[in-house]
């Protein structure tokens, strides 16, 4: 019996030694398909990530952007469209008050920022920018007739500006530094409001850049463009700067666009040569 006893026992610790080990490779089995399945389910989440590539701008800034019908157009939504292509990426335009760019790439709310936006200093302190694509023009816009016939004839009178842009920069500067001092400059959300107050008699004259002055001459009776420039600057794409990737990207594709002749082509659909 004793025997038997010591048999049974034998056989009883074989079994338990088995199911361990079997219980052992059960639980690694399920940690391995676990782990396999948190690897794929991550994999999964980063390839359906957001593949659309926003631009932040302020469309009354004709040609660069405004609207036609409820679709925004014009140099900047044209070449933002083609870089998007480039990137193999969907586009969207989010209309924003021109000040307001920057502070939405800097949240994230775009991807990037285009609206005929000169690099400046100031704002690289902020957001990085791309290669220029386009260079332009600030020029000076006054009633015929007008007494103001040069830069220097700006000191001391009343000057419209769009907030936020360079006219508005270089104006409201300091003396100086060849602006005219925050008491002459008046700020408008738009360029538009901004000629309606030099129309109505509010400002003596209004600072803005070249091509979107053409329109508004062409479009209001009683106005020109002062032959003198008040300033050249050279436009490019800000991105925010912990997006550096984004901005390699970006920048690539626009050198590609630029080099194949597609901004160029972009920019003489919208500004023809005189």
């Amino acid at each position: 019996m004793k025997k038997i006893a010591m048999l049974l026992a034998a056989l009883l610790l074989m079994t338990t030694v088995f199911a361990a080990c079997g219980g052992k490779e059960d639980t690694s089995s399920a940690a391995s398909t676990a782990s396999t399945a948190s690897t794929e389910s991550t994999a999964s989440t980063a390839d359906s990530g957001d593949n659309t590539l926003t631009m932040a701008t302020n469309a009354f800034f004709e040609p660069y952007e405004y609207y036609e019908g409820d679709e925004i157009v014009g140099i900047d939504a044209e070449v933002g469209k083609a870089i998007a292509d480039k990137l193999g990426m969907d586009f969207e335009i989010s209309d924003v008050d021109f000040e307001a760019i920057i502070a939405n790439v800097q949240s994230g709310k775009a991807d990037m920022g285009m609206a005929g936006m000169t690099v400046t200093e100031d704002r690289k302190k902020n957001v990085n920018f791309s290669q220029s694509y386009a260079t332009g023009i600030q020029v000076v816009i006054v009633p015929e007739g007008s007494e103001i016939a040069s830069i220097d004839d700006l000191e001391g009178k009343k000057i419209g500006v769009q907030q936020g842009t360079t006219g508005d920069l270089y104006c409201s500067d300091t003396p100086e530094n060849g602006g005219f001092g925050e008491e002459n400059v008046t700020r408008y959300n738009k360029g538009s409001d901004a000629v309606m107050a030099l129309l109505s008699g509010k400002v003596d004259c209004v600072v803005i850049d070249n091509e979107p002055a053409k329109a508004f001459v062409a479009a209001n009776e009683g106005l020109v463009i002062l032959d003198t420039a008040y300033a050249e600057e050279e436009y490019a794409i800000c991105i925010a700067k912990d997006n550096e990737e984004l901005l390699e990207k970006v920048d690539k594709a626009l050198g590609e666009l630029i080099e194949d002749g597609t901004v160029q082509k972009i920019v003489d659909k919208y500004i023809t040569a005189e």
